[in-house]
C-alpha cells in the first residue's frame, strides 16, 4: 500500500497558505488568483506532464494498455473492474492500480481475481498523480503486452487534469446520477475516450434519460464512445469487452509498426 499525503508532491504551496493565515495581502491577477499560486499550478502541472511523458513510453516500450477509470463515488468502477478480470483473466497478464483516500477494501477485492494490484491511499488528495502510477508501476513490473487497469479516485473534476500516462480515460456513470452529468463536467467527458453509462438494470425504477444522457455526451465530446451496462447483471458487456480487444489490437499494432 502506497500513501500520498499531500497534493503538492512536486512543490510547496504552503508558503501561500502562511501568507493568508498571517493577514498579509497578496496581489491578485485579473482573475483573482494570485501570481505565486498560478506559477505554483503551472509548475506542478507541468512536472506532472512530464512524468506523465515517462510513464507513456515505458507503457508503449512494453505494449502495456494502460487505462485511467474515472467516476463519481459509487458508479460502479471496481465493479465492472472486478466483473471484467474475473470474465477475461485468461486472455492475457493484467494488472490494476487502484486509488482511493483510505481503505485497501478495492484492493483485496481485486486481488481475489487472482491479479496483481498495488492500492495508492491518497489522503487528502482528491485524485492520482503521474508520479504514484510510476511508482506503483515499479512495485506491479507488468509484464509485455498486459493491460493496466488504473482506477482513480471518485471524482470528476481533478483526475480530468492530471494526466498519467494512459492510453485512454473511460469514464464510467451510473443511471442513479443525473443525465446531464456531461454538461456539468464536461472537462473529463471532453478528456474521455470512452463513456460506460453502468447501472442500466435499474432504468425502470430511476428518472434517468438515456437517450438525452448520450445526446449531451456526444454534444460535449462527438468523439467518445458511449457504451450502456450493467455491471451486476452482465447486460452488454460484450460491448465493453469488444472495445478492450481493440485497443489490445491497437496497441500491438502500433509496437509491430
Amino acid at each position: 500500500m502506497r500513501d500520498a499525503l499531500d497534493c503538492g508532491n512536486f512543490d510547496r504551496p504552503g508558503d501561500d497558505v502562511r501568507a493568508h493565515r498571517s493577514g498579509e495581502q497578496q496581489p491578485r491577477g485579473e482573475d483573482g488568483s494570485s501570481p505565486r499560486s498560478v506559477r505554483v499550478e503551472a509548475d506542478v502541472m507541468a512536472k506532472n506532464g512530464g512524468i506523465a511523458a515517462r510513464n507513456r513510453v515505458w507503457f508503449e516500450g512494453r505494449n502495456i494498455v494502460a487505462l485511467n477509470f474515472v467516476s463519481s463515488p459509487g458508479a460502479g468502477k471496481t465493479t465492472l473492474i472486478e466483473r471484467t478480470l474475473r470474465e477475461l483473466v485468461a486472455e492475457c497478464p493484467w494488472a490494476v492500480i487502484e486509488g482511493d483516500q483510505q481503505t485497501d477494501n478495492d484492493a483485496r477485492r481485486i486481488a481475489a481475481c487472482a491479479v496483481p494490484v498495488v492500492q495508492i491511499n491518497t489522503g487528502a488528495v482528491c485524485h492520482l498523480d503521474a508520479q504514484m502510477v510510476f511508482d506503483a508501476c515499479r512495485e506491479l513490473n507488468s509484464p509485455t503486452g498486459a493491460v493496466m487497469l488504473i482506477e482513480n479516485v471518485g471524482n470528476l473534476i481533478c483526475p480530468a487534469l492530471f494526466d498519467l500516462g494512459e492510453a485512454a480515460k473511460v469514464v464510467v456513470t451510473s443511471v442513479a446520477e443525473g443525465d446531464d452529468k456531461p454538461a456539468k463536467y464536461p472537462y473529463m467527458f471532453q478528456a474521455a475516450s470512452l463513456v460506460i453509462l453502468n447501472k442500466c438494470d435499474l432504468l425502470p425504477y430511476v428518472p434517468f434519460d438515456a437517450d438525452r444522457f448520450e445526446q449531451i455526451a456526444h454534444q460535449v465530446n462527438p468523439a467518445a464512445r458511449v457504451i450502456r451496462v450493467s455491471a451486476t447483471r452482465g447486460d452488454n458487456l460484450d460491448a465493453w469487452y469488444g472495445w478492450l480487444r481493440e485497443r489490445r489490437t491497437l496497441s500491438a499494432t502500433a509496437a509491430n509498426a
